[in-house]
This record gives structure tokens, sequence and C-alpha cells, in this order.
């Protein structure tokens, strides 16, 4: 009897002591044909050897779950398939059976001290048994509930990490440490993840238990089609694995994050892993650049070329490279790496704030190395400047230039098979006026035209002579028809810039759409200055004419004053759209632009951190975009309608010989008032008064209202009917 008794706590059954598959309290009991044990010693027997059925079940799962025989099956079976069978393949499950099968030992060990002690001595055997294996009817019973959750519900990966860090908090402190124990096994998966991750940026998650993820698998797992991934890599328009990954590899798998680790944590060690993977696998492009950079200098150079001398820390003499990857990443920064998981990993206990402490170490190790690629050896700050220059038209000769050599042409409707073609003649010539050959951006920046096709590069198109295009008589003169034709068409003038690994992690799609979309209301504001000037320029030249031609020949030239008198009221009209749309300019030139880039250029000599640097340049635009109004739809609508009214009006005075009627500059006149005083209401209006852009804004009305004029006007606009402005002198024929 002692014998089966001690046979049974160890999970197997015989004649005395059966299974019983009916019950769930007393899954193992006594034979009921046994009549020699008292009914008190029987129900203490069948307690003692439930132990047993819990045993062997504990012993079952640790078994299977320890079974590497799926790595053969492997082998003709996807992961995916494998984790969806009935028995899912899970090194985390595996680390717990680890953890379990070390508390059987420990419980096997008990049974056979009570087995020795019992044949070396004459106890009582019940008391014996009882007192030795007391502890384990507070572990054991928990422990098959575990075991059956896990089974039942299929909690693998993180999900698992969570169940039993909620399972720690109880009040038995045996069980908290067996528990803890168990923990301590999943989390050595974990730690070995990481330091896969965040040392070599390899993401070794063969089952889909970490929570980060590749990006393909999750579409696969939600049924998307696979010929969707090539489609939105596509979009990054390069072939570099290591763009693709940072975009759009891997994310964050929420269903496997555990809840103890934050959010915050969780996109750290995904940065951290990320930036790993970039440094050490850098571009074949970038690697021949920056070995041709890297070549020994003769002696007496003073020219270098790559870095800029911005900053302070580059002293070093140029020198040949050492290997891309190891120079990107030094070996010594890995082992630190590596060294701050170890501590983790060899820890008792999981500290919540010493993990979070040592992974953002880690992060800022990985965000300041790729700060060194992307801002010192990519020159990111040089790529800024010529964005400015460019897209925000900081490099006004060259653009003035365009829009005087272009301006004929862009008072005929775009034609569609060749607008690209047509636009890049005065860019090229506009090039060759103001740009110097030092300038090694220039060749990067593109002209387009979406809505008409394809990009034109700079180095595609012959320069025609100046002639072609300042023929007075050629087919771009300004006819009667053309004037009434809108000008929508040309504000789709667009600039690309062509960037590089690793400048692409920084400047990805979204940020340089932000820049076109800035660069478009700023050329067209520009090109509406350029045109006022030019048609009071206009105007004055035929003013200084008939007034020559009047003292000339007084009598075949009457109607000269009448004339200069006629024109009064529009240069009054004029200069008033001059006057709003130069503070205008200026106000986003300077207050905006300016401003803004001495703050990220302060920010930038500041920061040694990539994420910081992409944070910053992001409120950059935010601010560019916000403080220019290109939020507000209801100012930006008004805007462009003020800015093609002022293009009208100039077609009108310069084409009044041609049949422009006093009725359209009136309407042209109206039209502009309402709007302006509109414009002035909506943004003294408390809404706009309280935002962020208000210190900006405060300049830029008391620009418009120095005098109090448009407060004047302006009061009441929206909702009093004002009688409409005429032009009397206009009337005189």
């Amino acid at each position: 009897m002692l014998h089966e008794l001690l046979l049974a706590l160890l999970g197997y059954t015989g004649d005395l002591i059966i299974h019983n598959s009916n019950s769930d309290d007393r899954p193992f009991k006594l034979a009921s044909d046994i009549s020699f044990i008292q009914p008190s010693d029987r129900d203490l027997i069948e307690r003692i050897i439930t132990l047993g059925f819990y045993y062997r079940e504990l012993d079952r799962f640790a078994t299977e779950s320890r079974n590497l025989s799926w790595i053969r099956s492997a082998k003709n079976e996807s992961p995916l398939d494998l984790s969806s069978s009935k028995n899912p393949a899970s090194v985390y499950r595996r680390a717990i059976a680890n953890g379990v099968v070390e508390i059987l030992s420990v419980y096997r060990s008990a049974v056979l001290h009570i087995e020795q002690k019992l044949l070396a001595e004459t106890v009582p055997i019940l008391a014996t048994v009882t007192q030795g294996l007391n502890k384990f009817f507070v572990l054991l019973p928990p422990l098959y509930e575990l075991i059956l959750e896990i089974e039942r519900d299929n909690i693998r990966g993180g999900q698992l990490l969570n169940l039993l860090h909620k399972r720690c908090h109880c009040g038995v402190p045996e069980l908290q440490t067996c528990i803890q124990r168990l923990l301590w096994h999943g989390h050595q998966v974990m730690y070995n993840q990481l330091a896969s991750w965040m040392v070599y940026g390899i993401l070794q998650d063969q089952h889909g238990e970490f929570f980060i993820r590749r990006q393909e698998d999750t579409d696969v797992e939600h049924g998307s089609s696979l010929p969707d991934i090539p489609e939105k890599l596509a979009r990054l328009s390069t072939d570099d694995t290591s763009l693709t990954d940072w975009h759009l590899g891997f994310h964050i798998s929420l269903d496997m994050l555990p809840e103890y680790i934050h959010m915050r944590v969780a996109e750290s060690i995904l940065f951290a892993g990320k930036a790993i993977r970039v440094l050490r696998n850098p571009s074949p492009s970038f690697r021949r650049e920056d070995a041709l950079y890297y070549q020994p200098m003769p002696r007496g150079s003073q020219k270098l070329q790559g870095l800029t001398g911005r900053f302070s820390f580059q002293k070093e003499p140029l020198m040949v490279a050492k290997p891309m990857g190891e120079e990107l990443l030094p070996q010594t920064e890995a082992d630190k790496i590596e060294a701050m998981l170890l501590d983790l990993k060899e820890s008792s206990e999981f500290h919540k704030r010493s993990f979070e402490s040592a992974v953002d170490s880690i992060r800022a190790i990985a965000a300041s190395h790729l700060w060194q690629l992307v801002v010192v050896r990519a020159d990111l700050n040089g790529h800024l400047k010529a964005l400015k220059d460019y897209f925000l038209l900081a490099k006004g000769d060259f653009f003035q230039c365009f829009l005087e050599e272009s301006r004929q042409l862009m008072r005929l409707p775009p034609r569609q098979s060749t607008a690209e073609a047509d636009l890049m003649v005065p860019f090229q010539l506009a090039a060759l006026k103001t740009i110097s050959e030092e300038d090694k951006y220039y060749p990067r920046v593109s002209l387009r035209m979406p809505s008409f096709g394809f990009t034109v590069k700079s180095s595609q198109v012959d320069i025609p002579k100046p002639k072609d295009y300042a023929d007075g008589n050629s087919s771009f003169a300004l006819s009667s028809a053309s004037s009434e034709m809108s000008l929508d068409g040309w504000d789709g003038i667009a600039l690309e810039y062509s960037v590089d690994w690793p400048l692409e992690l920084f400047f990805t799609q979204e940020v340089l759409s932000k820049y076109r979309r800035v660069f478009q209301y700023l050329l067209r504001l520009k090109r509406t200055q350029m045109e006022l000037e030019k048609s009071w320029a206009s105007v004055m030249h035929q003013d200084h004419t008939d007034f020559a031609n009047r003292r000339n020949d007084r009598v075949n030239h009457p109607v000269t004053q009448q004339r200069r008198q006629r024109f009064r009221p529009m240069w009054r009209v004029r200069e008033h759209m001059a006057f709003l749309i130069r503070n205008l300019q200026f106000y986003i030139q300077v207050d905006v632009i300016e401003s803004q880039w001495n703050v990220l250029q302060a920010h930038i000599q500041d920061s040694h951190d990539f994420t910081e640097l992409v944070a910053f340049h992001q409120e950059y635009l935010s601010a560019l975009i916000s403080q220019s109004f290109l939020d507000i739809g209801s100012v930006s609508r008004i805007l462009d309608g003020i800015m093609k009214l002022c293009l009208q009006f100039c077609w009108k005075i310069e084409n009044q010989e041609n049949g422009s009627t006093t009725s359209e500059l009136e309407h042209i006149t109206e039209e502009f008032n309402k709007k302006s005083n509109s414009l002035y209401t909506i943004l003294r209006s408390s809404r706009l008064a309280g935002s962020q852009r208000a210190p900006f804004l405060r300049r830029f009305l008391l620009r418009l209202n120095f005098n109090s004029f448009f407060e004047a006007t302006a009061r009441g606009v929206l909702n009093v009917v004002r009688p409409r402005p005429t032009l009397p002198a206009l009337n005189q024929q």
C-alpha cells in the first residue's frame, strides 16, 4: 500500500489507486472494494493523492511544450501554419515548461525523501506524507489552473508573460516565488530577443510571439493580399532594404505587448532596433561615396569636400575608413548595449524601473549614432538649407528671374503635352543667371507639373536662346482671349528634391509634400507681387510716353490728360493690392520662415538625438504651415482669391486699349475690397488671437493696420452690405 501511494503521488495509478475521470475534485481515488481502510484515512489519502494528478498533468504539459519534433515539421510548414496547429510551437511556452520541470523536480525530491524516511524509521505513514507534502498543496493546484488557462486560450509570447505577471500578485509567498521563477524563465526568452534586435538589428521571432513584428506578417494574418506589400514599398521609390524596413518594415504588436511594459518603452525598443539595422546595413551607394570621401587628402589641399564645418566636434583629420558597418556602430557600443541587457537577464526579478532605464540608455546610444550618420556624415544641415533656398524661396533672385523669364509663357494656359518642358527653359535660364557652379544642391532640384504628367530633370532639356521667349511677337504674346483664362493651371507648379540614403530616413515623402505645399503658396504670392510691380512699370512707361508725345505734338494728342485722370483710381487700387501682398510676403519670409529657421538651427546645434531632430523638424514645418494660415481653409481661400483678383486686375490695366471695360475693373475692385476686409476681420478674430500663431499674427496685423485703415473699413463687413465702390474717373470717355 505504501508504494502504491508513493507511485500515485508521481502520477502512476494501479489496482488500489485508480483514475476517476468522472470527478474533478478527486481525479485519483482509492478503489471502492478496499475495506481495510477507515473512512477518515480514505478521505485523507484521496486528498493527498490529488497532488499526483496535478503532478501528472504538469509533467504532461512540460513534456509537450519541450518537444522539439516541430523542428522537423517546420521544414515543410510555414510559421503561420505552425502557430495555428493544435499544439503550436512556442519558445515562451517551452521556457515556462523548463520552470515547471524545476518545480516538479523539487516535488519528486520531496516524495523520495518521504520514502527514505518511511523505510528507515517506524513512523505514522499518513502523518509523515502529509507533513512532507503540505507546502505543495498551495503550489500545484494553482499551477494546474495556470496550464489549463494557457492551453485553453492558446496563450503565447507576450500574452504569457502578462498572465504570469498578473499571477505574481498574490498573498502566498511560496506561490509568488514559484510564479516569479516561471516569469524569470519567460523573460530569458524576451531578453534574448531584445539582444538580437537591439544589438544586431535582427528580429528572432519565428512564431510571432515578440511584441516587435514585421509588417508583412500582420498583412498575412489579417488576410490582405500579398501584392499590396510591394505597392507599399514602391511608394518609397528606393531599393534599399534598410529604408523600407525603417518606414514600413516593423511595428509594435499590441497583442503581444505585456501590460507592464509601457508603450513609450516599446516604441524606444522599436526605434533602437531599426536604428541598429540602419547602422549595420548602410546603403551600397553610401558606402562607395563615403569610401571616396575618406581617402587621404593631398598636402596643401584646403578645399575639404563632404562634412561641413558647422560642428565644433568635427576636428579629426581625414583618414582611410574602417569597414562601414563597424564604423557607423563601433563594437564597443554594441558590447555596451549587450552588457546592459545581460545585467537585466541575470537579475532574479524583473524591475520595471531598471528595465526602462536600460532601454532609454540603449535608445540614446542608437539615436546618437544615427544622428552622427544623418546630420554629420550625410550633411543634413546643408540639405535643409537647400530646401529653404528652393522650396521656401530663400533664393529670391533665382525665382524672380524664373518668373520674369516665364511671364509671357504663364499668361497662356499650360499645354498638356509640353507644360513641364516649356517651364524648364526659363527655369534653366534663371539657373544660369543666378546660381553658381558651386551650388552642389541645385542638381537635386527638378521642376514638375503634377497634373500634367512626368517630372523633367534639369539635365534633360537643352536651353534655347533667350530671344525665343523674349520676342513680343512670338506665339506667347498676350491676346485678349488668353487674358480671360484662369491661371489655375500654372498654380500646380511644384518642385521635387532628390534625397539619397540615409537622408530618406529624415526627409520622408510626407515631409517633402509639406515643403511642396508651402512652395506652391509662396510662388503664387511672389508671382502676384511681381505682376503688380510689372503692371505699375508698364502703366508708368505708357504715361511717360503719352506725356512726351503731348509735349511734342499738343494738337494730335489732346486726350493724354484725360488718360492720366482715368488711370489715377487704378493706381490707388493697385497700391492697395501691392500693400497687402507686400506685407503678407514680408510677414511669411521674415517673421515666419527666418524666425522658425533660426529656432531649428539652434535645435540642430544643441541636440545630438536623431528622434529629437525629427520632432524639431516636424514642429518647424507645422509652424510654417500654421503661421502662413495654410491650415485655415477660410483664410487660405480668401488669400487665393485675392491673388487671383490681383492678377486679373494687372491684365485689365495693361490691356485697356484692347477693350477692357470699366465695369470689369469695378467688379474686381469691389471683390478685392470685400476679400481684403474679410481677411482682416478673420485674422483679428478671438479664435486666432488665442492660438500659438498669435505673436506672429499681431506683427502682421500691425503692419496692415498701422493707420487704422483696415479697422475702419472692415467693421461689419461680413454682415453689412456696403454700396459698391465706383471709379467715377473711369466713366470718362
